[in-house]
């Protein structure tokens, strides 16, 4: 597999499968699951030990926890996709782009998953030749 979604709730489906759309266009793999950093941190720890994906979209709400935590624990690019749940996203955005100094979450617009495919796509691309050439397409379209 080479993108894991995680979701910090069954609620942000709607932009799992935005992101989830862009890579089946690209033809990347990915899996998607719902695991929060709060409420189900064993569930979440368990997915990451045992993901061999090359990225990582985690897409969470509020106080947005879920992508800083899952880059704590990782070794691969994490995106962040902050959900406008309150304050019009600015809380979710916020939280996922401070993060500290050796913690890095790529982070792109509230309710952006089709973006952050579109991230993965590129990181990616780096290695993949294939990839790489689809997304030229896709840029001159």
């Amino acid at each position: 597999m080479d993108v894991l979604i995680i979701a910090g709730s069954a609620s942000d489906k709607k932009i799992a499968d935005d992101a989830a759309a862009i890579l089946k266009e690209f033809g990347v793999s990915c899996e998607f699951q719902v695991a929060s950093a709060h409420r189900t941190p064993d569930k979440l720890e368990s997915i990451l030990k045992t993901s061999d994906a090359k990225v990582i979209i985690a897409i969470a709400g509020l106080s947005a926890a879920l992508p800083g935590f899952i880059a704590s624990r990782v070794l691969v690019p994490v995106i962040g996709v902050p959900v406008n749940v309150k304050l019009d996203g600015l809380d979710a955005l916020l939280s996922t782009m401070q993060m500290p100094s050796g913690v890095p979450v790529a982070t792109v617009s509230i309710d952006g998953g089709k973006n952050a495919a579109l991230l993965a796509v590129e990181i990616l691309a780096v290695s993949n030749p294939t990839l790489r050439e689809k997304l030229e397409k896709f840029r001159r379209k």
